[in-house]
């Protein structure tokens, strides 16, 4: 039996994903209007409610009528996760197949695709109740240690027992770093080893997952003209308003780039030059950094936007082609 008709009996998913400041948004909003999709935004920054600038959110106009899920629906205080998303993304999910409608997957948060194809659990926690029992007691020492030594010292006891999670967990995210920790003091393995079983599963979806890329030159340089514009859109003006709102560099949304650059700023720690600069640098090391993860995805369909000559209907008309042939049209 072919794939394709192995997967006839999964449900249909669009994934349209690419580096940082690539195109994704325009191309996802003519997809959708050509399939009758809606789009779920795969973005961890785009989730905050007041972080518009930043984090280059769709604005309403772009949208076209084409509903938006997972955009505005947290306040910046609220630590965004991979679990979260994934939570958020099925509820999601649910309604659009239920309307007849095709979901797209559209962002460049790698980890959390991955999590929605492949349908990664990331509870793995020990249901018992004396499991559940003794979780808490070390949950409430750990945060204890947390409290007392700070998120360093709980990051530092990650990083013995848990390198790998340690690499992939910010050592501000105590909230992660006590799971993980958890779930090692409970399970007797690595929560890393965990998720890497996770991440060998079949895809939980009849999915075509499309990688938008471009010329490293011209991604570079629109990086840095995306960032020129930002600040001509007053991105500054907008992480004083989060930082006079009570927001703080150990919030996991003011982690993101272009806040973290902008409130070092702010907080008198560099120049605003040299916090763009920072900014830029930062921005491309993500973006390759991203492509990275593409590359290690499997069944990926690459759109190299220069071999298309830069012409959307061309591929438009080429990602409709992979869709029929996945029988998802």
């Amino acid at each position: 039996m072919s794939e394709p008709q192995k997967n006839e009996k999964k449900q249909p998913m669009v994934i349209l994903t690419g580096p940082t400041a690539v195109g994704k948004t325009k191309l996802s909003i003519s997809l959708a209007k050509s399939i009758d999709g809606e789009i779920i935004s795969a973005d961890s920054m785009q989730v905050y409610r007041h972080m518009d600038i930043g984090s280059a959110k769709i604005k309403p106009e772009e949208m076209k009528g084409v509903p938006h899920h997972l955009i505005d629906i947290l306040d910046p205080e609220v630590p965004f996760s991979v679990a979260l998303f994934k939570n958020y993304a099925e509820k999601a999910l649910t309604e659009i197949y239920e309307r007849g409608h095709i979901p797209i997957v559209s962002g460049g948060t790698g980890f959390y695709i991955q999590a929605l194809l492949r349908n990664i659990d990331f509870n793995g926690e020990n249901n018992t109740s004396e499991g559940k029992e003794n979780s808490g007691e070390y949950r409430r020492e750990l945060e204890k240690l947390a409290d007392e030594n700070g998120a360093e010292y709980l990051h530092e006891m990650l990083r013995t027992v848990d390198p790998v999670s340690a690499v992939s967990i910010h050592a501000n995210n105590v909230k992660r770093t006590i799971r993980a920790l958890e779930f090692y003091h409970l399970e007797g393995r690595r929560i890393s080893e965990h998720n890497l079983q996770e991440k060998q599963k079949e895809n939980a979806y009849n999915a075509c997952y499309f990688v938008l890329n471009d010329d490293r030159e011209r991604l570079y340089a629109r990086i840095e003209q995306r960032i020129d514009e930002m600040m001509e859109e007053g991105l500054v003006e907008e992480v004083r308003k989060l930082k006079e709102a009570g927001c703080s560099r150990n919030m996991v949304s003011m982690q993101g780039l272009g806040y973290k650059e902008i409130l070092a700023y702010l907080d008198g720690e560099t120049s605003l030059e040299e916090a763009i600069e920072i900014l830029k640098r930062d921005t491309r090391h993500f973006a390759k950094r991203q492509l990275t993860w593409f590359r290690r995805e499997r069944d990926v369909i690459w759109i190299q936007k220069n071999e298309f000559d830069y012409n959307e209907e061309r591929m438009l008309e080429f990602m409709l082609d992979k869709m029929r042939e996945h029988h998802i049209l």
